[in-house]
């Protein structure tokens, strides 16, 4: 029996750090990653706001890393410069970050197991008014992104501040996207971000786009999938989280159907 992905060629979106894993599983299968980040990551411009929040790290309750890159970009920087404090409780949007966190000795982390977003780690009990009402908390990200957590946190009477130690910038040219959708050497794309999404279709032309919508795009989360059908996507099949969720979707896809 052939392997599942054999002879697919399948866009890989990811930042490049975090494209490795998914790309392995994709050609264990027998398929073809093709790499392409739609984001490009590096540190913060200015550090001072880490470097001011390392500081005051032991007035915190909670600190919430907002995506792997969170981790990369801080604790590094953290334990360079003092002990992880045994009162401030980690949290994690979800597992890969809470697996990194742990991989540097901070936990037990805080983390969602089901579903990876703002929205899920805010139904956790430790996010409750009852429980934050009153305690600082500190979220690490990267520069923009959405305010649900920070505002919802507000709201529930914590004092929030918000420290951006990494930065996130699109590539300045999709040639090669476009090139490959003229020609039909690509077969799907993965999309891990609606940020991402929307950089792609930015990049290209209007028969790049057309071509785009005929493919066949994996999403992980409910939230690209609308946005995706918003932006004219005719072909958006959601899979579960994260690389595992997505390599499930790849395989479970009727290719020959949908040819």
């Amino acid at each position: 029996m052939s392997p599942p992905l054999q002879g697919r060629r399948i866009l890989v979106t990811r930042p490049a750090a975090q494209a490795g894993k998914l790309a392995a599983m994709i050609a264990a299968l027998g398929g073809e990653a093709v790499l392409f980040p739609l984001l490009e990551i590096g540190p913060a411009d200015d550090p001072a706001s880490l470097q001011q929040a390392i500081a005051r790290l032991d007035d915190y309750a909670i600190a919430v890393f907002i995506s792997p890159n969170a981790v990369d970009f801080s604790v590094p920087a953290i334990l360079a410069r003092r002990a992880w404090p045994a009162t401030l409780r980690a949290a994690a949007i979800g597992q890969s970050g809470a697996a990194q966190l742990a991989a540097r000795g901070i936990g037990p982390v805080i983390a969602p197991l089901e579903r990876f977003d703002s929205e899920a780690l805010l139904e956790l009990p430790e996010f409750q008014a009852e429980r934050v009402g009153g305690r600082k908390v500190l979220i690490l990200r990267g520069n923009g992104g959405r305010e649900l957590l920070a505002e919802t946190l507000l709201e529930r009477g914590a004092e929030v501040d918000r420290v951006s130690c990494y930065q996130r910038s699109a590539p300045a040219d999709g040639s090669t996207i476009v090139a490959r959708l003229r020609d039909g050497s690509l077969d799907a794309l993965t999309i891990s971000s609606s940020e991402g999404l929307r950089t792609l279709l930015a990049l290209l032309d209007s028969e790049g786009c057309e071509r785009l919508r005929a493919l066949p795009v994996f999403v992980p989360h409910q939230r690209i999938a609308e946005v995706g059908a918003g932006l004219g996507l005719r072909k958006l099949i959601l899979t579960g989280p994260a690389d595992s969720g997505i390599v499930e979707g790849l395989c479970a896809h009727d290719w020959l159907r949908h040819e």
